[in-house]
């Protein structure tokens, strides 16, 4: 079997110009955040016009965060997304009844701190077809995601060689080459790094980002990555799960 290509997505993009920028740059995916706290927020109209944009060029993900049936259902059908992103605190049981539900894959994100935080991870890997590692926000933050923090990358030293998973949390172009080869992530996702300001993305630090996360993918696009001294391919995960 052929390894699985190593993915990049930007996500919290909300305007014409730079989700042009994302795709041009070979963005794998693209997130659009529809949580009105955030400053990334796109409403149902604005969304929609964004997902056309990006229909049949790229992956389109909607981030949602703890919503009820009825906001899934109305985002649904506005963005006629491919994949379905929960970036809040829903259980087990709420992914595998949203995947479901609508029939799309889902992708759930999970704060990490410390290793108690990994630990976590174990009841969704059989619900959820991907799996989101960020930094966990601060106690009171307004956002669950999208802060500009890394956390530490030790603790998945490795992982993504047994274990598949997304990176996030304060990625850059200067920092994420770095990360998946401390990490060994097949896919990478990065939003306030790419930023000049909250909400704000900056197309040349996109082009960069993408540039500097495919660096470290083999010839034949897998991830690749020194393991002791040596490059070895990783194999990323299916897009979708049995």
């Amino acid at each position: 079997m052929s390894p699985a290509p190593f993915l990049v997505k930007i996500c919290g993009l909300g305007t014409p110009e730079t989700l042009e920028a994302a795709i041009a740059a070979g963005a794998d995916q693209i997130g659009l955040v529809h949580f009105p706290r955030s400053p990334r927020h796109v409403d149902l109209d604005h969304g929609a016009a964004l997902s056309r944009q990006a229909l049949g060029r790229t992956e389109r993900v909607v981030l949602l965060v703890d919503p009820d049936d009825a906001l899934v259902a109305a985002v649904v059908a506005a963005f006629r997304p491919d994949w379905l992103q929960l970036h809040g605190s829903e259980p087990p049981e709420r992914v595998a009844e949203l995947r479901a539900r609508t029939g799309l894959p889902v992708m759930k994100a999970l704060g990490i701190a410390t290793a108690d935080d990994l630990a976590r991870a174990a009841p969704y890997r059989s619900v959820a077809d991907r799996l989101l590692f960020d930094a966990k926000p601060a106690p009171g933050a307004v956002l669950p995601g999208g802060n500009g923090h890394a956390f530490d990358w030790s603790l998945l030293a490795g992982a993504g060689r047994t274990d598949p998973f997304m990176l996030s949390g304060g990625l850059t172009p200067e920092t994420v080459a770095d990360a998946v080869a401390m990490t060994a992530a097949q896919a990478v996702d990065v939003s306030s790094g790419v930023e000049t300001a909250p909400g704000r993305k900056d197309p040349e630090r996109i082009a960069a980002f993408v540039a500097a996360a495919r660096a470290v993918a083999g010839a034949d696009g897998s991830a690749a990555r020194a393991v002791g001294g040596a490059t070895a391919p990783e194999i990323a995960p299916a897009a979708r799960r049995a």
